[in-house]
């Protein structure tokens, strides 16, 4: 996502030599894009014109547009191929169901704006920070605040470990390190720089990305740096990871208007990640995911991954299952406003098609 109101797709196939090619553009939005979530079958786009733009990625055409909040969409997080959380500059987090496209509840999380939010990998919990000094968890199965936390300034940035058992938050230079048993903090990490975008690497191993132009991996146990190295020419706005093949890669971009790739071997952490392939946008970026093809996996790990996310997705099921007994029966008359607009059908348009309708109106 960018600052000129358009959502950028670009196609890369893993391989020996990586490529990335142009697969779509679309003018999403009226302002700039704010968030941007994927799942395995949708990319929302959260923007500063106060909607959810939903694109459905196997068909390649725009799904619709959600309408529950006022001001910008500040956060989006999916939860499985069945639920979607949004937060906003209203102090609503939303919960959507993604099968209908239906807000099963809105909930008043913070006086002030919502900055942030992050669900346990259960499903059955979420941690949300807000402009009103406040850490807050939200109790999902019963949709409910379950506790609240005061801080001392406002944090931007709230992110679970991938097993669950740690949680961070990040206020402007400074991480601090939570357990999950004792909720307390561990451990604290300061950067030169105001911490833009974070990402779990492992379950111990953050990467952190800031209004410079380095990458640094830190240890969440000794709070030490690990690695560090330059990876744009400007200040990176997000960063995201994710495994492929056996391989770690990180993804990068910046307002230098490149997206870059990145080979990480976790065996040697401490070694500069090889880079992998890079794509200059020419925009101004602002956010970023990574949507995989699950149909285009290894054949050599399918059964394994098939059976690892048939527990997961049985397990996810069950909690989403009590999600939406409560959220069903009983709250979804509290969402008050217009929930969504879907129009027709639309193919996202080819990067390609885009240039000769130009040059056509020019002639």
């Amino acid at each position: 996502g960018c600052y000129e109101q358009v959502l950028l797709g670009f196609a890369t196939r893993p391989g020996q030599s990586w490529t990335v090619v142009p697969d779509f553009t679309h003018h999403a939005h009226s302002a700039s894009l704010s968030a941007v979530a994927v799942n395995n079958r949708y990319v929302v786009t959260g923007s500063r014109d106060e909607t959810i733009q939903i694109y459905d990625m196997k068909k390649k055409i725009e799904h619709g547009a959600l309408l529950q909040h006022n001001g910008t969409i500040t956060c989006l997080e999916f939860y499985g191929s069945a639920h979607l959380l949004s937060g906003a500059e209203d102090g609503l987090i939303c919960i959507w169901n993604t099968k209908r496209w239906e807000c099963l509840k809105s909930i008043k999380a913070h006086k002030g704006q919502v900055t942030s939010l992050s669900i346990h990998p259960s499903g059955k919990l979420a941690l949300s920070v807000g402009t009103d000094k406040t850490l807050r968890t939200w109790n999902l199965v019963e949709g409910r605040s379950a506790f609240i936390k005061n801080l001392k300034q406002n944090a931007h940035i709230i992110k679970w470990s991938p097993d669950g058992e740690r949680y961070v938050t990040v206020i402007t230079n400074k991480v601090d390190i939570y357990r999950l048993d004792t909720a307390s903090i561990t451990g604290t990490i300061t950067t030169e720089k105001r911490i833009s975008s974070l990402r779990f690497i492992t379950d111990s191993v953050l990467a952190i990305a800031g209004d410079d132009e380095m990458i640094r991996f830190y240890s969440c146990d000794s709070q030490k740096c690990l690695c560090e190295f330059k990876a744009h020419e400007n200040r990176i706005k997000d960063i995201y990871s994710f495994e492929r093949e056996g391989q770690h890669v990180i993804v990068t971009a910046s307002s230098d208007g490149y997206i870059k790739m990145w080979n990480l071997d976790l065996d040697k952490i401490k070694d500069v990640p090889s880079l992998l392939c890079e794509v200059n946008t020419k925009a101004r970026l602002t956010c970023l995911a990574v949507w995989l093809d699950q149909t285009s996996e290894m054949k050599e790990n399918s059964d394994k991954a098939a059976t690892s996310s048939q527990e997961k997705e049985d397990e996810k099921s069950s909690t989403v299952m009590k999600n939406e007994a409560f959220w069903t029966n009983k709250n979804v008359k509290k969402a008050k406003r217009k929930r969504k607009i879907i129009p027709e059908k639309q193919e996202l348009e080819a990067p390609l098609q885009k240039k000769k309708k130009k040059q056509n109106s020019s002639a």
